[in-house]
């Protein structure tokens, strides 16, 4: 069962030829040793992807490290970071409302966010 299959360029007299069969060209011998040279099980692992952790780098460095750490550790961890968000809310609220009295727009007040979150890694607040 023999096939051929011609094409021709646009541009002058390019043209390839296919002659052969559309079936299996190898058989007998070829095939068998093919076959046991290649592997029957492929492993796949899954991807390992590290969890991202929002870790505070200056942890357990500070002035206020320490009370942070023990005031965590009295009141249960769950709890801690409850009245730590507010904390920070409340904080967040107080620079908006600042920026407004004097004027300062979005890009200004997220800069001083950023800034009051940077000193409270520093001083140990976020322990």
């Amino acid at each position: 069962m023999a096939t051929s299959i011609s094409a021709t360029g646009f541009q002058g007299n390019l043209s390839s030829s296919f002659h052969g069969s559309w079936g299996s060209s190898i058989v007998g011998e070829d095939y068998s040793m093919l076959a046991k040279s290649v592997k029957t099980q492929v492993r796949v692992a899954k991807p390992s992807r590290a969890q991202p952790m929002m870790k505070n780098v200056n942890e357990g460095k500070g002035l206020f490290a320490p009370i942070v750490v023990v005031a965590r550790d009295i009141i249960g961890k769950k709890r801690f970071n409850q009245l730590r968000g507010k904390a920070i809310a409340l904080h967040s609220q107080v620079i908006t409302e600042f920026c407004k009295s004097i004027g300062a727009d979005a890009k200004q007040r997220q800069g001083l966010i950023r800034l009051a979150k940077k000193n409270g890694e520093k001083l140990g607040f976020l322990a």
